[in-house]
């Protein structure tokens, strides 16, 4: 039953990665900060939806593989398992710079630039089953998907309410982003009419 989790939370962090790479592009060409934080609340989900991957990973492979000599139960030898633990240390890292850079347009446009560098990996980490000798089974060819149709349904089921979940925690975290924003423009506004107050 893991695999509803593990291959669900897998497949929607792609999608949230495609937002951090069109927020990323947009914001490049418009400068507007609605996709600057589109693209930022879209990355910690997705950091989220990764971590989930690679921790019930090792819970299925143990039984499923036998890996259980392995580091944490996961085969770090894998194509699949390399790539996906690159994709997470990489927006693990775009939120570190987007912590310890001051405010503006800069810090906008280089954690822009990241972001889309970042989702270059995704299609790496999609395809590596088909480029690279791995323990990962192949589910979905473009003719096929060779599950149980019983187990199709659930599937289906376990992705749309992933894909829901995405969408609620991006719009929350982006709410919150919107509301510290106003915040500081008002109590920027508040600063400088004490300070005009003062001068006269």
């Amino acid at each position: 039953r893991i695999f509803y989790f593990h291959v669900s939370a897998a497949m929607v962090s792609f999608v949230a990665f495609a937002v951090v790479f069109v927020g990323g592009i947009v914001y490049l060409v418009t400068r507007n900060r609605f996709w600057d934080m589109m693209a930022a609340s879209a990355v910690e989900v997705g950091v989220l939806l990764t971590l989930i991957v690679l921790t019930t990973g090792p819970i299925w492979s143990r039984p499923a593989w036998n890996v259980k000599d392995y580091f944490l139960w996961l085969k770090w030898d894998d194509p699949r398992v390399l790539t996906e633990l690159i994709l997470l240390l990489m927006f693990v890292a775009y939120l570190i710079l987007r912590a310890n850079l001051p405010e503006g347009h800069r810090k906008y446009a280089l954690c822009s630039v990241f972001g889309i560098i970042g989702f270059l990996d995704v299609p790496v980490v999609y395809f590596s089953i088909h480029l690279w000798e791995t323990f990962h089974p192949v589910v979905i060819t473009t003719s096929e998907i060779k599950l149980d149709p019983r187990m199709q349904q659930a599937w289906l089921m376990a992705i749309l309410a992933f894909l829901l979940l995405t969408a609620v925690l991006i719009l929350i975290r982006m709410g919150t982003r919107l509301q510290k924003q106003i915040t500081d423009q008002l109590m920027y506004s508040h600063l400088e009419s004490n300070r005009s107050q003062e001068g006269v």
